[in-house]
C-alpha cells in the first residue's frame, strides 16, 4: 500500500531507503549545520530486491585509487565503533571477520598491476601483502598453485562485517532522530522555468511533494530515476550470482575471499560454509526485476574452477544461491557523487559497481556535507563528481570483482 507524506514540502527528498540512501539520511541528521525535514521514498520497503539485500557483505583496502582506500578505511572504523556513532545501547558491537582478499595472478600483467596498487594501498595505510606462489602454499596449502606467478593479500580490516544490520540500525535510528520514511515511488521530477533547479516530485499516489534538494539513491535504477529529470546516467542493472555450499571435505582454517584469475571468486562464508559468486558469461544490463539464477553456470563454469583451485573442494553441495544487481558505472566503475552540473539541487549517489555496501558510510557523510555545507568538511570526494561523467574524463577503478 502506497504511504502518503506528513508534510508538502521538504528540505531533502532522498528516492531509495537502502544502505545508500539511508546513509545520507542518518549522516544529514547528524550535521550540526542542518535542521531541515528530510523524507526517504522508497518503492520496496520490504528491502527484498534492493542490492543491499543481495550483497556478499565484505569490504577491502585492496582498490587501484587512494581514494577507494580511504573510503573503506573510514568505513571499518565506523562499523567497528558503530554502538558509539550510533549513541544507542541495543546496537550490538560490530567486528570484521578479516579473512582478508587474495588476489591471484596468472600473467606478468596482471602480477604488474598488483605490484602498482599495492604500492597506491601501502601508501594509504593498508597492509597488503605480495605472496610468491611458495608464500602462498606455506600460507594455505589446499591451492593448486601450478599456474599462479603472484598473490595480493591484506587481512587489516578486510573481510567479511554484517552489512545487513549496519543499513538497519542506520535506517532505524535516522527514523528515530526524525527522518521520515514512506512507502511509494517517485514517477515524475518538476524542474522550474530555467531547468536550474528541481522544485518537486510527483509520487505514484499522486502526491506532489515540493523539496530543497533531490538525492538519486535508488541503486540499480539510478539512470530510471535521472530520466525522470531529463538526464542520462551511464549506470545499469549488471547481474551477479551467489551461491553458498557445504565440502564433504571441509578445509581447516579460514578461506581468504579468492579471487580466481578467471572472475569466480570465492571464500569462506561460516564455520561449516563458503560462498561463491561471479558475473555471468555474458555480462550486459538486465531489467531491475530479473533475479533468476543460471543454473548451468554453477555446473559447467564456477564448480569446476573451484574444485581445480582447491581441490578439496571436489565434492561440494550448494545449500542456498541468489542473483542480485551491481549499479554499474559502465564509464569508470567508480561512484558518481554530487550535484548535477545544471541542475544543482540534484543530487547523485550511483555507480557504485559492487562497492556501494562498503562505501556507503563515507558516501553518506560526503553527500551530508555537501547539503548543509556546500563542500566537503572530511574526506574530499570530489574525485567522483559527476563533472567527469559529462566531460568524458575517467577515473578509473581498476579493482573490480
Amino acid at each position: 500500500m502506497l504511504q502518503a507524506a506528513k508534510h508538502q514540502t521538504y528540505d531533502v527528498v532522498i528516492i531509495g531507503g537502502a544502505i545508500m540512501g539511508s546513509s545520507a539520511a542518518w549522516f544529514l541528521t547528524k550535521q550540526p549545520g542542518f535542521q531541515g525535514r528530510i523524507l526517504v521514498v522508497e518503492r520496496d520497503p520490504s528491502y527484498e530486491q534492493c542490492s543491499t539485500a543481495h550483497t556478499n557483505s565484505c569490504m577491502r583496502q585492496q582498490f587501484s585509487t587512494t581514494l577507494n582506500v580511504k573510503i573503506s578505511q573510514f568505513t571499518a572504523k565506523f562499523i567497528k565503533n558503530l554502538t558509539e556513532h550510533i549513541g544507542d545501547a541495543r546496537v550490538p558491537e560490530q567486528t570484521i571477520q578479516n579473512f582478508g582478499y587474495l588476489y591471484l595472478a596468472d600473467n606478468e600483467d596482471f602480477a604488474d598491476r598488483l605490484r602498482a596498487q599495492r604500492d597506491i594501498q601501502v601508501d594509504a595505510g593498508a597492509a597488503t601483502q605480495l605472496l610468491t606462489p611458495d608464500e602462498i602454499a606455506k600460507r594455505y596449502p589446499f591451492y593448486q598453485l601450478d599456474d599462479i606467478l603472484l598473490g595480493s593479500i591484506n587481512r587489516k580490516d578486510e573481510g567479511y562485517w554484517d552489512g545487513g544490520a549496519v543499513f538497519d540500525w542506520l535506517r532505524r535510528s535516522a527514523q528515530d532522530r526524525g527522518v521520515e520514511y514512506i512507502a511509494n515511488e517517485v514517477v515524475d521530477i518538476t524542474k522550474d522555468a530555467a531547468g536550474s533547479r528541481v522544485v518537486s516530485v510527483t509520487l505514484a499516489s499522486g502526491d506532489v511533494i515540493s523539496c530543497g534538494n533531490l538525492v538519486n539513491a535508488s541503486g540499480p535504477r539510478a539512470n530510471a530515476t535521472s530520466n525522470l529529470a531529463g538526464i542520462e546516467l551511464p549506470v545499469e542493472p549488471r547481474k551477479r550470482f551467489t551461491w553458498v555450499f557445504t565440502a564433504e571435505q571441509p578445509l581447516d582454517q579460514d578461506l581468504p575471499l579468492t579471487i580466481d584469475p578467471s572472475g569466480v571468486h570465492v571464500r569462506q562464508d561460516g564455520p561449516k560454509t563458503y560462498m561463491a559468486g561471479c558475473a555471468p558469461e555474458i555480462d550486459v544490463a538486465v531489467d531491475p526485476t530479473d533475479f533468476a539464477m543460471d543454473h548451468a553456470l554453477w555446473q559447467d563454469h564456477v564448480w569446476p574452477i573451484i574444485a581445480t583451485r582447491i581441490p578439496q573442494f571436489e565434492a561440494i553441495k550448494v545449500v542456498t544461491e541468489w542473483a542480485g544487481h551491481y549499479a554499474y558505472n559502465t564509464v569508470d566503475q567508480n561512484a558518481i557523487l554530487g550535484p548535477h552540473a545544471q541542475l544543482k539541487n540534484f543530487f547523485f549517489m550511483n555507480g557504485f559497481s559492487g562497492h556501494g555496501l562498503q562505501q556507503a558510510p563515507a558516501m553518506g557523510r560526503g553527500i551530508a556535507e555537501l547539503l548543509t555545507y556546500g563542500g566537503y568538511r572530511t574526506l574530499d570526494l570530489s574525485e567522483h563528481g559527476y563533472d567527469r561523467i559529462l566531460h568524458n574524463r575517467r577515473a578509473v577503478e581498476d579493482a573490480v570483482i
